[in-house]
């Protein structure tokens, strides 16, 4: 499918920014629609139920090669700053590469497909930066309420010496009216650690937010409930993804992130499926794959 090269065109419910990337659109006849830019394959936009539910920020730098702040990023394949690349790796900086239109991928008669895939492949860019030969591939499906973001990779290389690994993460900004009435269930009985203090512990009882938070979870076996007044959202995620990671930057950190507005902590959580703790070794030939579903309870 050709991209749109105007989110605001394809609905994006926020003021038009400057330099908007190329995108895909998705969509149902349930109304719902979902945008994803080509530059990192990142979804930026998810409207369910006539509510946007992931957090953009309007001072997003939208230049086809800076971190987008919101949507979806996919950080590969390095979690944050534990190895030699960038922050968060390469991927969620690079273009991605539409691929073909599978069968059911549009609804027959539909003007829009509910389903796209998009793909990343080594060059001599990112072997500069990680000798690794690899085949990534990112698919964004909509379905009546729900949103489902998986990730599948390929180590591509032919000698054993090509064995690699890698971390990362699905990063969800997800939108909120007010943080701190956020009530996020499913991690009881989860070892966690504060990435503030450096301590660890269990959780116990529901996670709620009065400031900067900060703390990477062992996932749980069951979905997460996120639940915030008359809403709530279920997330899950694949067995394939160890750890969950939950982060509010709170006010002072949030007033020094130059492409967040200072209240814009006030609206965001993010829940983040990750693999951080234990790399990932795939050997040449060997495929990951890794997801999360987002599903509209109220």
């Amino acid at each position: 499918m050709q991209p749109d090269t105007a989110a605001a065109a394809a609905g994006l419910p926020r003021p038009a920014l400057q330099g908007t990337p190329s995108c895909l659109r998705l969509a149902n006849a349930q109304g719902d629609s979902a945008l994803v830019a080509l530059q990192g394959a990142q979804v930026l936009s998810w409207v369910a139920g006539g509510r946007e539910r992931l957090y953009l920020s309007p001072r997003a730098v939208l230049d086809g090669h800076t971190a987008i702040r919101g949507g979806i990023p996919v950080c590969w394949p390095q979690f944050n700053q534990r190895g030699p690349l960038p922050k968060h790796g390469f991927a969620r900086n690079l273009a991605w590469q539409p691929l073909p239109e599978q069968p059911g991928d549009r609804p027959e008669g539909a003007a829009l497909p509910s389903t796209v895939r998009l793909q990343l492949a080594d060059d001599a860019a990112t072997q500069a930066q990680w000798p690794a030969c690899f085949a990534a591939q990112l698919t964004v499906s909509l379905a009546p309420g729900s949103l489902r973001v998986a990730l599948q990779v390929r180590n591509t290389g032919a000698a054993a010496a090509n064995a690699w690994d890698f971390t990362g993460a699905l990063h969800t900004y997800l939108r909120v009216d007010d943080v701190e009435q956020v009530r996020l269930e499913g991690l009881d009985g989860c070892d966690r650690w504060d990435a503030l203090t450096d301590a660890r512990a269990r959780q116990q009882g529901p996670v709620t937010f009065s400031g900067e938070y900060d703390r990477v979870f062992g996932a749980p076996a069951g979905p997460l409930h996120l639940r915030e007044g008359a809403h709530a959202l279920e997330i899950t995620q694949s067995a394939s993804l160890a750890n969950t990671v939950v982060w509010n930057p709170g006010a002072a950190l949030c007033a020094r992130l130059p492409d967040m507005p200072p209240d814009g902590y006030r609206t965001m959580l993010c829940v983040e499926a990750a693999q951080i703790d234990t790399p990932i070794t795939l050997a040449p030939q060997a495929q990951w794959q890794g997801w999360q579903t987002l599903r509209v309870l109220a």
